[in-house]
């Protein structure tokens, strides 16, 4: 079949076997780093042909029961082969989309920052709309949702909340949400039910293991202990547990405030530096390449990604790949597969 091309089914098999005599090698676990990863990259493989052999499957028995079908005139028989061929879409359209999920990180957790923008207390709320829209799509997946930091608006929703999002390829996918969202709506906080235009900034970075250089000298770090706030259960507000940490030569500044202890939010908040750090480089690049000073937009009017329209119609949008819908519904409950999936579509076409 084609789709062995197109998944380069051929190509794995070989890496299989090239890893399969490599884990036989009586000194494999002298080094038990390498060894793990090896041994991690054997699993992703085996995994990938397991589901190609299974989408194989699912096609062979679709034809069969057409084949059946029009034998016997069966309607009942018609109506599982509507619901064996959603199935078999459904998988490919899944197997395609991760042989998109190409780049360096891509398989690795993703830190995602959420702050509001022009429109006050309106984008603060559009900021706790957003985090519940990522936090179900992460669930959905069975991925882990970890809160880093949060600070409360000063009237209502969230000021600025930092999440980690564990799961494989959880960074491939949301670094297409990476920018500008704008919602239109009637306030719920204008007496005069008038219709406001709110915004909100979305930064994903991927989590960064020890094993990536990043060169981070201890005389360039500032660290500060505060008293954390915001939820975050009992021990919140009895230590100066949390730590906000100033990288002086970028003027980057993470902070966390979640975890039980101050070592274990410096940890965190180094994690967050990293994958800062990691992200201006790669951004640093990309404006060399290109000829120019990379410039910040403001979080307003022009420079969005997608938009949410409530009112006077219901649509979301996106500006870069034009892909939409009208159940805005479905999408604040964090169905947002098919953005991100079209995204990786046309990312791969333009690059």
């Amino acid at each position: 079949m084609k789709w062995g091309t197109l998944f380069d089914i051929a190509r794995v098999k070989e890496l299989i076997n090239e890893l399969d005599e490599v884990s036989m090698e009586n000194d494999f676990w002298s080094d038990i780093e390498n060894a793990q990863k090896t041994s991690q990259k054997l699993k992703g493989y085996k995994e990938l042909v397991d589901k190609y052999d299974k989408l194989c499957m699912s096609y062979e028995d679709l034809f069969i029961l057409i084949e059946m079908a029009s034998e016997e005139d069966d309607k009942e028989l018609a109506t599982e082969i509507k619901q064996s061929a959603q199935d078999f879409q459904n998988n490919y359209a899944q197997m395609h989309i991760a042989t998109l999920l190409d780049e360096e990180y891509d398989k690795n957790n993703a830190i995602l920052e959420l702050h509001p923008g022009a429109g006050g207390t309106e984008a603060c709320d559009w900021v706790s709309m957003l985090l519940r829209m990522y936090t179900r799509w992460a669930e959905s997946r069975g991925f882990k949702v970890e809160m880093l930091d949060y600070l409360d608006g000063e009237e209502a929703g969230v000021k600025s909340v930092t999440l980690q999002i564990d799961g494989e390829n959880a960074y491939g996918y949301l670094k297409s949400e990476k920018g500008i969202h704008r919602l239109v709506r009637i306030s719920p906080f204008d007496s005069s039910g008038r219709r406001h235009t709110s915004f909100a900034s979305c930064d994903v970075m991927p989590q960064i293991t020890d094993e990536v250089e990043i060169d981070i000298r201890t005389e360039d770090l500032r660290i500060d202990t505060y008293r954390a706030t915001g939820a975050g259960g009992q021990h919140i507000n009895t230590t100066d547990s949390a730590v906000r940490i100033t990288h002086i030569p970028t003027h980057i500044i993470v902070q966390c405030q979640n975890e039980r202890s101050q070592i274990q939010n410096r940890e965190k908040a180094m994690q967050m530096l990293r994958a800062k750090l990691y992200e201006k480089q790669k951004q640093d690049h990309r404006d060399t390449l290109d000829g120019i000073r990379g410039e910040k937009k403001d979080i307003a009017w022009g420079s969005q990604i997608r938009s949410y329209v409530f009112h006077p119609y219901n649509l979301v949008k996106d500006h870069r790949t034009l892909q939409e819908t009208g159940n805005t519904g479905a999408v604040m409950d964090g169905d947002i597969d098919k953005f991100m999936n079209t995204y990786l579509g046309w990312i791969h076409q333009r690059d």
